[in-house]
Parts: C-alpha cells; sequence; structure tokens
C-alpha cells in the first residue's frame, strides 16, 4: 500500500493538535537547569521526560541530533528510543539533522532517517542544499517512497545566513528565492500540502520572498531567539496558515515539571492560533 504522505499526515496534526513544534534540545545548559549531569543519564531522564509529557498532544517534536550524537553510541540509543516513542504517542518526529552530499552519502543519509527499516526513521528531516538542490534527490526519493517529509534550508534565523542565502544567482534570484522555487515544483499538485518544506527564520521581519511553495514552512527562532508567534503573519504573509512554528528553549526551561512543559507547549500553540486566525 501506498503510504499516507507526509504533507497529508502533518496538516491533520496542525488541525488537531495546533500548528507547533517542539525541539528536543538537550544541550549542557538544559540539563544543569533541569538538575541534571551532562551525562547520559541526564540525556536519558531529559529526553524521556519531554517525550512523555508532550508526544501524546504536540503536532511535532524535532529532536536535534547533535545533542545525541556527541554522547556516541550511548546517545544514538538514547534517540533511536525517542523517536520509536515519540511516534507511538501520535506525535510526528522531525529529525533536525540538516545533512547535505553527494551521490551515495547522501543516499545512505536518506536511509538512515527516510527507510523505515531504520532505527532512526523519522516522519521527516531538515537537509542543506547547499551542494545544489539536486544533489537532494536521494532523500527526496526516499521520503516519496516512505511517505516521509524533507525540510530544506531557505532563510535561516542566524545572522550569518544572510551571506549565502541572499546572494544572487545568475538569473537575478536570490538563492533562498531559487531554492524555494525547486520546493515549490516538487510539491505542485499535492494536497492538502505538498511534503517537501522549507525552513524559515521567524525572526526575519520581512522574509521578502515568495513563500507559496505548497508545502510547510517550519519557522525556527520563537522564543529564546526572539520572535513570538505575533510576528509569524510578518514575517510569512499569505502562507502563514502553512507555518509550523518551532519553540525549543522557550518550552523546556519549564521542565523537568511535566506540567510546565505541557503548560508551556499549550500557550505558544494557543498564541500562534490567534495570530495565525486573526492575520
Amino acid at each position: 500500500m501506498t503510504p499516507e504522505p507526509f504533507g497529508a499526515r502533518l496538516r491533520h496534526a496542525m488541525d488537531t493538535r495546533g500548528p507547533l513544534c517542539v525541539g528536543i534540545d538537550p544541550h549542557a545548559s538544559l540539563l544543569t537547569s533541569w538538575g541534571l549531569n551532562d551525562d547520559i543519564a541526564g540525556l536519558e531522564r531529559f529526553t524521556r521526560t519531554t517525550v512523555e509529557a508532550l508526544a501524546d498532544r504536540v503536532a511535532v517534536l524535532k529532536p536535534q541530533s547533535a545533542f545525541f550524537e556527541r554522547f556516541g553510541s550511548r546517545g544514538i540509543a538514547v534517540l533511536e528510543k525517542a523517536v520509536a516513542e515519540a511516534r507511538s504517542a501520535g506525535a510526528l518526529v522531525l529529525m533536525d539533522a540538516k545533512r547535505g552530499d553527494i551521490g551515495s552519502t547522501m543516499g545512505a543519509y536518506a536511509a538512515t532517517y527516510l527507510d523505515k527499516d531504520s532505527p532512526l526513521f523519522s516522519d521527516a528531516v531538515t537537509v542543506s542544499p547547499y551542494l545544489g538542490f539536486g544533489s537532494l534527490r536521494p532523500a527526496l526519493d526516499a521520503a516519496a517512497v516512505s511517505g516521509a517529509g524533507v525540510f530544506v534550508l531557505a532563510l535561516t534565523s542566524n545572522p550569518e545566513g544572510t551571506e549565502v542565502q541572499r546572494a544572487t544567482a545568475a538569473d537575478g534570484r536570490s538563492l533562498a528565492q531559487l531554492m524555494l522555487d525547486h520546493m515549490a515544483a516538487e510539491n505542485a499538485g499535492a494536497a492538502p500540502l505538498g511534503s517537501v518544506g522549507a525552513v524559515v527564520g521567524a525572526t526575519l521581519g520581512d522574509a521578502g520572498v515568495d513563500l507559496a511553495i505548497n508545502g510547510p514552512l517550519l519557522a525556527p527562532g520563537i522564543g529564546a531567539q526572539g520572535a513570538t508567534p505575533a510576528d509569524l503573519p510578518g514575517v510569512f504573509g499569505d502562507a502563514v496558515g502553512n507555518v509550523v512554528p518551532s519553540v525549543s528553549r522557550g518550552v523546556l526551561r519549564h521542565g523537568p515539571d511535566a506540567a510546565g512543559l505541557r503548560e508551556a507547549a499549550a500557550r505558544f500553540a494557543d498564541e500562534v492560533r490567534e495570530a495565525v486566525s486573526g492575520s
């Protein structure tokens, strides 16, 4: 049977659970603020608490792979368990890995996150198009087969990104717009939402590009990086209904109390709904 596409599953999750993605970013300072040691036991406790508190209610959970990889194989084992448990509880898992390479290497990355037989299989993964949009083809093809999604970096929330992303291509388009146009072509005809998304920072003020890609728009930068849900209409304009705002520290700082995590996530989700409905 053909799997249900990620875009359709994401649209349903956003409509029923609210359009919010919560990052799982167990960096050392957060572990310390939770009263945990920066070791494998602290990592496991932090991750398990976050998944148990939120996986049954938020649309998307986004583990940042690097914070698990730093602990070696034991950290990857924690990540594998978190992915499985989050998906079992109904959350879509977006692996924030930002992979990008060519040929067989990109194919190996795709097999890691987008092959259903992999212990790290996720509903979607973040990728980097710096080697050209065509270099992402192994991931795009693997995602189509498994019903997964791919989020391509377009306009990121870090200020350094502008030197590349706002640079001008030979035809006069910014490199970000060039990538967005590729994404729109991949999503053509998909309903209710394409499965190839873009990463566009919520801190940009005015994106200054055409975001009508018929796909989801992951918007990091809400909370600790300074953006608020009220900023979303100004950044995303008519495409704001397809935005998946991503919050990490703004929610995670309320741990280790599970109720605190849930209340923070619910508050952000409500603020996003209000901002989107009023746009």
